[in-house]
């Protein structure tokens, strides 16, 4: 093979390059790199929280931060200044449940029932922050248009507002005719004027509740409260005396009522009654029947009772023993002593003197004639028993047959006294719930004029000498803390939605390749040309590192030839195609610098080199290698252009002279280094990675999108290339959030030769 002609296949040689001999271990090594990488992030926990992470994202956001920061400080500073002072005015009062009793009717005045209920001071609230109540305040204080719109403030933001849309002559004409006219509406300003300055603040465990009002007058802000309390104060007796009221107009309509129906069973009483001639006398309503045979029946047992003890004396008389109290009654007992006198006397002189002795014959005709007066008296006594005996069975047996004849009166008097006791009842429940109601009326009546106050003010209120609002300290503060909440949220936002490659983390972990260098962002004033010329600058000792770690990234060494793509343009694949190739030179390697890039080369200029001939030539049989490759100041760095640009360049690519191209360069030079055009988009970066030995894919910090670097990367895959790692270019640590002299631009800082070492003395 000459060192002028390139091997050519036939001119329609349009078949794809063949696989290199290295695939196996491109392979292996892609494989080995995605194994290390997953491996170490296997090792991160899912649920840690990385707090550095949160840090950086703040420190790269920090001027977001800030000026949300001043910017709502500046709002709340703004609208402090500008806002009206408002002064708050505050009266206490206490509410109580049940005030002093003077008269005590149950169910009349409303919360009189005792106990303590939860609901009470929720209510007492909600009816000083009535409507009703603020449409009495604002009738008290007199609160015309003008007082209105003298108390009312649009604030801030609506004066700013007026001003860029001021009222016109027609508008104010018929809002003053309005005015004039609708009162309703007057007074519902007025009231919503009360209400929406009005607030409640009750007192933790006490009865107290504080009565606030605002407005920007201290002196109607006092008024206000105050009136605000006296309403309240006033409309709870009003519906006080109005439930008395209404109680007593209730109970007297009723009184009517049951006064109409009560006379309406009476007569219907007295009709029946006469009707059916049935008189009632007695507390039970008993008919005269019933009572005389009630009567009768007490007095036949009586003398059934009266008749049981004459025959019991009647028997005892029969059988010859006297009653005892009989026997008392009569001279019985008197003759019976007599005659017992005598005959002891008989019995006596019966041993001196025989019978027929005169003198016992006297004595005997005495015990005779003493006997025959005991026996009248004891047949007197017999004959009375028994004719008391007869009495008393005689006025039983009347008392009977008079009873048998009441029974049947009774009876139908009885049958005929239901509908008369239906309606005596009725008659009763009437008078009983006319009595009660007129009770109730009198009692009503004498309440009505008694007015029991539950609510007592405390502390009336005070013209204010200080504004309540707006604080300035307050507000701020309130600025400061939602101004950072802001700025921090809408850092985060910007970092989440974000979804560029930032870091080398992102890299790694997105990309799942190795990060073989990070480039440094240039300053504003520095330009590239020299920076790359300066050896002692950051930016050269980056692309130093890179081309140490490529010493690394293979078994020997740099690759023979070495791709340098990107997944989109403007990434930085020129500037570190030759920013390698010069470094390499550097090591006193020979390296031949080829512009791959056939549809916006710009090596060109860089090196400020014509582009006459160049690769478009060499691969379409125009030019030989020779006359293809350039001279450049460094005599160990050689270029080939892109040359002109040529219709069909993945054509060109794809044919064996590119083969041909890199067998010659490897052999003629130590290195070979391909500025390829990006991925995506284009058959042309994936063609070239196919016949190289090593692809360095570079990603632009903050610009290169995640799923765009993913995409090249797949393609770059599917070509079956052997990609060493990804190179981060434009890296700024301290926006990344790596802060001042940290991460990897403070390393780069550090190492730079820009400040020259001293000897110390002594």
């Amino acid at each position: 093979m000459t060192d002028e002609n390139l091997p050519a296949g036939p001119a329609n040689d349009n078949r794809g390059l063949p696989a290199r001999a290295e695939a196996g271990r491109l392979d292996l090594h892609r494989g080995g790199t995605a194994l290390v990488l997953e491996a170490q992030e296997e090792r991160r926990d899912d649920d840690e929280i990385d707090l550095l992470a949160y840090w950086r994202i703040l420190v790269k956001r920090r001027r977001l931060i800030a000026s949300v920061l001043a910017g709502v400080v500046a709002l709340a500073l703004l609208a402090t200044l500008t806002a009206t002072p408002i002064y708050r005015a505050t009266t206490v009062l206490q509410l109580d449940k049940d005030g002093i009793q003077v008269m005590q009717v149950e169910g009349i005045q409303p919360g009189d029932d005792r106990g303590f209920d939860p609901s009470f001071l929720q209510t007492q609230y909600e009816l000083i922050k009535s409507r009703s109540l603020a449409e009495r305040v604002a009738n008290e204080l007199g609160l015309d248009q003008a007082a209105l719109d003298r108390l009312s403030d649009p604030g801030w933001l609506g004066r700013m507002l007026a001003l860029l849309k001021p009222k016109g002559k027609q508008d104010e004409r018929n809002q003053a005719s309005a005015s004039g006219t609708d009162v309703a509406t007057e007074l519902r300003d007025a009231a919503k004027l009360v209400g929406d300055n009005l607030s409640i603040e009750p007192v933790r465990n006490s009865r107290l509740v504080k009565i606030n009002y605002d407005s920007p007058s201290p002196q109607f802000s006092a008024r206000a409260a105050n009136a605000i309390a006296e309403g309240y104060i006033a409309s709870g007796l009003e519906r006080r005396f109005g439930a008395s009221s209404y109680a007593k107009t209730y109970l007297e309509d009723q009184l009517k009522l049951t006064k109409a129906k009560l006379e309406d069973s009476e007569r219907k009483l007295v009709q029946f009654a006469q009707r059916e001639n049935l008189i009632n006398t007695g507390e039970n309503g008993q008919s005269l029947a019933v009572q005389n045979l009630t009567q009768l029946n007490a007095a036949l047992a009586a003398a059934q009772d009266q008749r049981i003890r004459a025959q019991a004396r009647w028997h005892q008389a029969s059988s010859g023993a006297m009653p005892a109290d009989m026997i008392g009654n009569s001279n019985i007992r008197v003759l019976q002593q007599e005659k017992g006198q005598l005959q002891s006397q008989y019995q006596l002189k019966l041993q001196t003197f025989k019978p027929d002795y005169p003198e016992m014959l006297q004595l005997k005709s005495q015990i005779d004639e003493l006997n025959r007066q005991i026996a009248r008296e004891t047949g007197g006594v017999r004959a009375s028993v028994k004719a008391e005996y007869d009495a008393a069975a005689a006025q039983e047996q009347m008392l009977t047959q008079q009873i048998a004849t009441l029974r049947t009166q009774a009876l139908d008097v009885d049958g005929r006294s239901i509908q008369y006791n239906i309606l005596k009842r009725e008659v009763d429940t009437n008078r009983q719930l006319y009595d009660g109601l007129l009770q109730r009326f009198k009692e009503v009546g004498v309440a009505g004029d008694v007015r029991a106050n539950n609510i007592s003010i405390i502390d009336r209120a005070e013209v204010p000498r200080w504004r309540f609002k707006p604080n300035l300290t307050l507000n701020l503060a309130i600025g400061l803390l939602l101004g950072a909440m802001l700025g921090v949220l809408a850092a985060f936002l910007l970092e989440f939605l974000d979804d560029t490659i930032k870091t080398p983390d992102d890299v790694e972990h997105k990309l799942k390749l190795p990060v073989l260098g990070i480039i440094p962002k240039l300053g504003p004033k520095e330009n590239l040309g020299e920076v790359a010329l300066d050896t002692q600058s950051s930016f050269s000792e980056a692309y130093r590192s890179v081309r140490t770690a490529l010493q690394f990234a293979t078994d020997h060494g740099v690759p023979k030839s070495l791709l340098v793509t990107s997944s989109g343009p403007g990434e930085g694949k020129s500037t570190t195609a030759l920013a390698l190739a010069r470094n390499l030179t550097q090591l006193g390697k020979r390296v031949l610098l080829v512009d791959a890039d056939l549809r916006k080369p710009s090596l060109h200029k860089t090196l400020g080199l014509k582009a006459e001939s160049g690769l478009s030539h060499l691969l379409a049989g125009g030019c030989t290698f020779g006359a293809a490759v350039q001279r450049t100041e460094d005599e160990r760095l050689h270029v080939i252009l892109a040359g002109p640009l040529p219709p069909n360049p993945a054509e060109l690519l794809s044919g064996s002279k590119l083969v041909s191209l890199l067998t010659v360069g490897t052999e003629r030079y130590d290195h070979v280094i391909i500025d390829g055009p990006p991925v995506l988009g284009l058959a042309d970066a994936p063609i070239l990675a196919n016949a190289i030995d090593g692809t360095l894919l570079v990603v632009n910090s903050a610009k290169t999108k995640i799923g765009a670097a993913q995409a090249a990367l797949k393609r770059l895959y599917a070509a079956r290339a052997r990609i060493l790692g990804g190179l981060l270019t434009k890296y700024d640590a301290r926006a990344a959030g790596y802060g001042y002299g940290y991460g990897y631009g403070g390393a780069y800082s550090y190492y730079s030769y820009g400040d020259k070492p001293r000897l110390a003395k002594g």
